[in-house]
């Protein structure tokens, strides 16, 4: 039944994989959550497992992907974050009951109440994108230069002159399509002459 569901495409940052659950917002767009229980399934990859999902968390959490994606969108060109999209991320992020745990690696992770809920997970998602939002990380919030993607990306390269959100999807099909459009002749073994 999962295998009919377009893949999950996971990044290392949570709130902005978080966003790309939804993909190709620009063109046909592609829903990586349809159903609650696909929501459940990307927590789980995401070191936030929960037991069960309704319908009505399903769209809280969609409600908490765009309100993400519209800060990041306004961040990453520089303008005032919206009112609506930050009020969301705040109230997710105060819903929750979770604590960050330092692992014997020495690094963060999240664990959620005994109970978990949904709500905890998405608290931890919201405390994330505040804090990618407050500058408390180091990078900066970029937008795949990829006309129907427009995802939003947190960039940690070196120079943070990344353009795509993933260079094996996005950044992929603009070189195919760069190639595809050089005359025959110029479309050899990839070398100037």
């Amino acid at each position: 039944m999962r295998d009919r569901f377009p893949d999950f495409r996971l990044g290392s940052v949570l709130a902005t994989s978080f966003t790309a659950t939804l993909t190709e917002r620009c063109g046909n767009a592609v829903e990586r959550i349809p159903t609650p229980q696909r929501l459940v399934d990307w927590l789980a990859v995401n070191g936030l497992a929960v037991e069960s999902c309704t319908r009505a968390q399903l769209e809280l959490a969609r409600e908490l992907r765009e309100s993400i994606h519209a800060a990041a969108t306004a961040a990453a060109i520089q303008d005032p974050l919206p009112a609506a999209a930050v009020r969301v991320i705040n109230n997710c992020s105060v819903q929750g009951r979770a604590a960050a745990v330092l692992t014997p690696e020495g690094n963060r992770r999240w664990q959620l109440g005994s109970v978990s809920r949904v709500e905890d997970a998405l608290s931890v998602i919201a405390a994330d994108a505040i804090g990618i939002l407050a500058g408390e990380r180091d990078g900066r919030l970029a937008l795949c230069a990829s006309r129907t993607c427009r995802a939003a990306f947190f960039d940690t390269s070196q120079s943070r002159t990344r353009k795509w959100c993933d260079m094996n999807t996005c950044g992929n099909r603009q070189k195919k399509a760069r190639f595809k459009a050089k005359p025959p002749h110029e479309q050899g073994s990839g070398t100037n002459k």
